[in-house]
């Protein structure tokens, strides 16, 4: 399964759920996860893994082109998490 379609047609094929209504689940688990993480939650899905935000302080860089110092401002970043039994399968 490498995307969406991939995805929606097989849950399709072993629940019988039409496809309109498998995708509209599967956006809006993404975007369920995505508020969660916006609001500074962490979200975990069992036997799967836990989505969390990560903090990234400021620091200094170098610009590669001209070598020249640069700030490089805090961000935020989403990160994800393997559960045991996802490593366990991988």
């Amino acid at each position: 399964m490498a995307g969406k379609a991939d995805m929606v047609t097989r849950i399709h094929e072993l629940t019988n759920i039409t496809k309109t209504d498998v995708a509209m689940v599967y956006d809006e688990i993404f975007s369920q996860i995505g508020e969660s993480l916006a609001g500074g939650e962490k979200v975990s899905v069992p036997n799967f893994g836990t989505f969390l935000v990560s903090e990234r302080a400021a620091r200094q860089g170098r610009n590669p082109a001209t070598g020249a110092t640069i700030q490089i401002a805090a961000s935020k970043t989403a990160r994800f998490k393997a559960s045991k039994n996802l490593k366990t399968q991988l």
